[in-house]
């Protein structure tokens, strides 16, 4: 099974959007952090199930959420590289690839 890593800026976007939701429902931030562990548990076991956003890159949907989590598939891990809601600027991440 390969090990997950998040890029720090993907961190700060979980913590961002669920800081959100918990603001404005209780128990709703956690409910996002939930969708994302459930996404990142089908991804370890499907890596290559999702779609793919670029060469090397797929994106996961979260059931809940408008979010989708953006990933790498690489040889010895999987790298999450963004948190991204579906409604913001398309591939502002591009730069955390390199």
């Amino acid at each position: 099974m390969k090990q997950v890593t998040f890029h720090e800026d993907a961190r700060a976007e979980l913590a961002e959007a669920s800081h959100y939701y918990e603001d404005r429902v209780p128990g709703l931030g956690q409910a996002l952090i939930d969708d994302v562990e459930k996404a990142v548990s089908e991804i370890v076991v499907h890596p290559n199930a999702c779609g793919r956003v670029s060469k090397n890159l797929r994106r996961k949907v979260l059931n809940r959420f408008p979010y989708g989590l953006i990933y790498a598939v690489e040889t010895d891990r999987i790298r999450i590289v963004a948190i991204a809601h579906h409604k913001r600027r398309p591939e502002y991440w591009r730069y955390r690839l390199a």
